[in-house]
């Protein structure tokens, strides 16, 4: 029997400990572009998926499928924004704060796209299933896309729509029982190449990644943060573990929290709150100071702010001059 095309990636990874190895940026591309045109067997592909999840991406591997990805889902070369804004963790101990961020930056005009996944972990909030509570519709083609960032300087687009084949791969996760590592090129995807993206990590050994294959992928300005649950998102109480790329330069921060000690969680997570934190109505120390201690640095990222205490400032006056009933 003649050895399947794509077993040789699957060797390349689950050789043992001596011979197994990481694919290289082209190898990695091309395997993902056989996964992509399905050009292989569901078995070759839960195999590849485990083999990678166990030995961790590298960046390079990363960066092939991010290449690979991009390219048989391609964006209008004409529609550009701002600001990459990816969003795949969902969150489960705090509201989804960030999203004011991303949406307070639109209102001072700044294009955001922002992508995500929904479904894959119970138990979870994600982003596409509270833009209602805002009427913000979520884009199921680039045309929209465009409409919302003219209308709005906001769009947001689902890996369904984005990448159809990518978010069936991340719907299995209830069959592997883990996550894989489609989960992290989605947050690298930048299907836009905006010259700023941000993007979030639970694990401490992911923040390096992301920002090593975002400069292999020539982005100029990036920022990852070890936010709460694994999004792009600042714990106010707690000092958090970022990486930057600044005119494509590599460096590492601690970002200092706000309040000096934790505050305490809400009981349960009620969506509504976060149009009512934008309105006015409530008023909710986490999520304020999640939300501006996240766009502080993403002013810094975007070059409006010069540093963290200059930035704190901005990203204050910003929000308390928001427009109270935009929503």
């Amino acid at each position: 029997m003649q050895e399947h095309p794509f077993a040789q990636y699957v060797r390349i990874l689950g050789k043992g400990k001596k011979g197994s190895r990481s694919l290289t940026l082209d190898e990695a591309k091309m395997a993902m572009g056989m996964i992509l045109d399905d050009q292989v067997r569901a078995e070759q592909l839960g195999a590849f998926l485990m083999l990678l999840r166990v030995k961790e991406e590298s960046p390079e591997e990363l960066a092939g499928f991010v290449q690979a990805v991009r390219l048989r889902n391609a964006a209008p070369e004409k529609l550009t924004v701002d600001l990459d804004w990816s969003t795949y963790a969902g969150k489960k101990r705090q509201l989804p704060w960030f999203l004011l961020t991303a949406l307070l930056l639109a209102e001072n005009g700044h294009k955001v796209f922002m992508h995500g996944a929904r479904g894959h972990t119970p138990g979870r909030i994600y982003i596409q299933d509270v833009l209602g509570l805002f009427n913000l519709p979520s884009c199921e083609n680039w045309q929209q896309v465009e409409d919302q960032l003219q209308q709005r300087n906001f769009a947001f687009m689902g890996i369904a729509a984005l990448a159809p084949k990518v978010s069936d791969i991340i719907q299995m996760r209830a069959i592997f029982g883990l996550r894989s590592p489609v989960h992290t090129l989605c947050r690298m995807l930048n299907p836009l190449l905006a010259k700023c993206s941000v993007d979030g990590v639970f694990h401490p050994a992911y923040a390096p990644m992301h920002q090593q294959t975002s400069a292999i992928l020539g982005v100029e300005n990036s920022l990852t943060i070890r936010g709460d649950g694994g999004e792009a998102e600042m714990r106010p109480d707690a000092d958090c573990e970022i990486r930057w790329i600044k005119n494509k330069m590599l460096s590492e921060q601690s970002w200092p929290r706000i309040y000096p000690k934790r505050e305490v969680r809400d009981a349960e997570l009620c969506v509504e709150k976060l149009v009512q934190l934008w309105r006015g109505e409530i008023s909710h120390a986490y999520g304020e100071g999640a939300l501006i201690s996240t766009l502080a640095a993403t002013l810094i990222l975007l070059g409006v702010s010069g540093d963290f205490d200059s930035a704190q400032l901005d990203a204050d006056k910003m929000w308390q001059k928001r427009n109270k009933q935009r929503f």
